[in-house]
């Protein structure tokens, strides 16, 4: 396969690793992508597996709930233009994108183009730039549950959901509880997490980074009696970083975010479980509408 210059550079933004590095990692694994990722940090050249992300997208991503908050959705619109993101007609369609996700419960991104597909086109022949439907997610939420959302109202582009659940229904309504939820869906936007803990991690990913390590700590010398403490470690390490009730807490890193949460239940006297999170971040290479597991 050609290594082309474009895949250098895509492998370099993504690993912080130099031109000729990511050029011969490229030449080694035959252009795969991911496997270049992997052979640079099994080498240890790579400064960061930096996740997709490059550059960003514009558009907006969008809440609604229903009078009594028993249900909540978040959905995005994306666009071509910062200018036509914030422009009036843009805001309202992206307002019936939400609102047609909140009543209708779409199964999927199909679904959602029969609903408002119309919508967009119409809007796309009036201003004359590209739209499309990202994803979305609704939620029904049952009396001993609590919703924490939380927009980045600067750009608009990221919108996160929490969904905690309590002992008791009437702790629902605690402001302590209220918080805890709201602080939950910030540390979500800005950690970006991949899974609630450990054991909702994909198995193949925590195989992939054992093996990772497994590799850089031979290419390092290590013995091999070692290895498979040293790969252990670094699995640890990793879910700590990726794994939401392991991270530390953005306000407070002394403690992590399940401390937060036992913290705030022993106080409230209740029970609180954290039951699930969805993160919608606007960014180039999103993939077509779906419906957010």
């Amino acid at each position: 396969m050609a290594i082309t210059a474009a895949m250098v550079k895509d492998l370099r933004e993504r690993t912080g690793a130099g031109m000729m590095d990511c050029k011969k990692a490229l030449v080694e694994v035959g252009g795969d992508m991911e496997k270049a990722v992997d052979y640079l940090r099994e080498k240890g050249m790579a400064k960061a597996a930096k996740k997709a992300g490059r550059a960003t997208s514009e558009g907006l991503v969008v809440f609604a709930e229903n009078a009594d908050a028993t249900r909540v959705a978040m959905a995005s619109l994306q666009c071509e233009t910062d200018f036509v993101s914030r422009g009036d007609d843009f805001k309202d369609l992206a307002a019936r994108v939400v609102n047609a996700v909140l009543e209708n419960k779409p199964a999927d991104a199909e679904a959602l183009q029969g609903l408002v597909g119309e919508d967009v086109n119409n809007l796309i022949a009036k201003i004359g730039e590209n739209m499309r439907l990202g994803k979305f997610y609704v939620y029904d939420r049952a009396a001993n549950e609590v919703v924490g959302q939380y927009l980045h109202t600067a750009s608009g582009k990221l919108g996160v959901m929490v969904v905690l659940e309590v002992g008791k229904p009437e702790t629902a309504a605690n402001e302590q509880v209220q918080n805890l939820a709201r602080e939950i869906a910030m540390q979500v936007a800005a950690l970006r997490p991949m899974a609630l803990d450990r054991a909702s991690l994909a198995p193949e990913v925590i195989e992939r980074e054992r093996n990772v390590y497994r590799e850089k700590a031979r290419n390092d010398g290590k013995p091999e009696q070692i290895i498979e403490k040293i790969a252990e470690g670094a699995v640890v390490k990793f879910c700590k970083e990726v794994c939401l009730l392991d991270q530390p807490y953005i306000r407070d890193d002394k403690k992590s975010i399940s401390d937060f949460v036992r913290e705030t239940g022993k106080a409230v006297g209740d029970t609180i479980t954290v039951k699930s999170f969805e993160r919608i971040e606007l960014v180039a290479e999103e993939a077509p509408a779906e419906a957010a597991e």
